[in-house]
């Protein structure tokens, strides 16, 4: 340590007097690995960047879908049937007819309309029909799903008649490691009015 601290006295008197081979090589060396650091902490956050960007995305779209299915939840009158992986349930639609496209007028009361939502495979449907139907044209709603088996529970679980829906959407991961589970639920307000 001595010798280097004379060797930056020396330096600082003699305006003249250079440095060594060996310790210009030194210096390089240590300003290389420096620059290498600051190069690889400055890039570590650019390329997680695409990776965050796609779970966001994946995340705010079961959001937007989650927010649909529990306001038309709350919307419902009763549930006519139901299993862990569709839900079928009447409820007030704010249409001119069930299945179509034409908004009611503001003074118009809503009509009662049977929807359904089913997830299969990777996607989620829904279905809009006359009250006791089932079946229909399906829109998908929401696509990339990884849980299509266990997406419905509802409460009470042993009554043939639930007032709470509850939907859980997963979501594979971008990064690939673990997945994103977004959940929610509603209860069915108009089943107590109807009843």
């Amino acid at each position: 340590m001595s010798h280097v601290r004379r060797r930056c006295i020396a330096l600082l008197r003699d305006p003249e007097a250079g440095l060594t081979l060996v310790e210009l090589l030194v210096a390089a060396a240590m300003g290389v690995v420096l620059i290498g650091v600051a190069g690889s902490l400055l890039l570590a956050p650019l390329r997680q960047q695409p990776t965050l960007e796609a779970k966001s995305a994946d995340i705010q779209k079961a959001r937007w879908v989650l927010e649909r299915m529990t306001r038309e939840i709350r919307n419902g009158i009763s549930v006519d049937e139901s299993s862990d992986s569709s839900v079928s349930f009447e409820a007030y639609v704010r249409q001119a007819a069930c299945g179509g496209s034409e908004a009611l007028a503001a003074e118009a009361p809503p009509i009662r309309c049977e929807l359904t939502y089913s997830c299969a495979g990777e996607a989620c449907t829904r279905i809009e029909a006359e009250p006791g139907i089932f079946t229909g044209t399906p829109t998908t709603i929401f696509t990339g799903l990884s849980n299509s088996g266990s997406v419905f529970s509802y409460m009470p679980e042993e009554s043939a008649e639930p007032t709470y829906i509850k939907v859980t959407l997963e979501l594979p991961s971008p990064s690939g490691s673990g997945a994103l589970t977004a959940s929610d639920g509603a209860s069915l307000r108009n089943a107590t009015l109807e009843n």
